[in-house]
């Protein structure tokens, strides 16, 4: 059974390693989560690295779920600063290591995204996913979907993909 938490701004840098290698296997898997093949593991780990001050002063919040200790899931919940959106959070990089698809993850780390969503008074949600993928996810939690735009970004092997964009209100 896989453990889920946010990983503390003090543990972040040792857990980009693992984070990395999340991402990496996400990318040469298929997933169109920003990145183009070849994705070398460097580039991996300079993504989450980039994300650290972010993290330490608290506008990005990094959930993993563990498995045995090993990170196997992702996703982050960033905090939107602007004065006239305080209510407002972006769901970003819900990633899930192949080898740990199928067991209820992405499930189990969207509800606790929305968990600390309330805990930081942020009641509406967005995020934006490649058409057809994680569209069944999001609906079967409620996200609604805003609409489709065709042709928005690559799959990692040069593809166009749709994206569609999703929105919740939480209680």
């Amino acid at each position: 059974m896989a453990t889920i938490g946010a990983i503390a701004p003090a543990e972040y840098a040792a857990a980009v390693p693992e984070l990395a290698e999340v991402l990496s296997a996400c990318v040469e898997s298929g997933a169109g989560v920003s990145f183009m093949l070849p994705f070398p593991p460097a580039a991996a780990a300079e993504f989450w690295r980039g994300l650290t001050p972010r993290v330490a002063d608290g506008t990005i919040l990094v959930l993993a779920a563990r498995n045995g200790g090993r990170i196997d899931g992702t996703v982050q919940l960033q905090l939107v600063s602007i004065p006239n959106q305080p209510h407002r959070a972006e769901v970003a990089k819900m990633l899930v290591h192949p080898r740990a698809r199928r067991q209820g993850l992405a499930e189990a780390l969207m509800l606790r995204l929305e968990l600390e969503a309330r805990r930081r008074s942020r009641r509406l949600l967005t995020l934006d996913t490649a058409s057809d993928v994680a569209d069944r996810l999001y609906r079967r939690l409620g996200y609604h979907e805003v609409g489709v735009i065709p042709g928005y970004a690559y799959w990692p092997d040069g593809r166009l993909s749709d994206t569609t964009i999703f929105y919740k209100w939480l209680d």
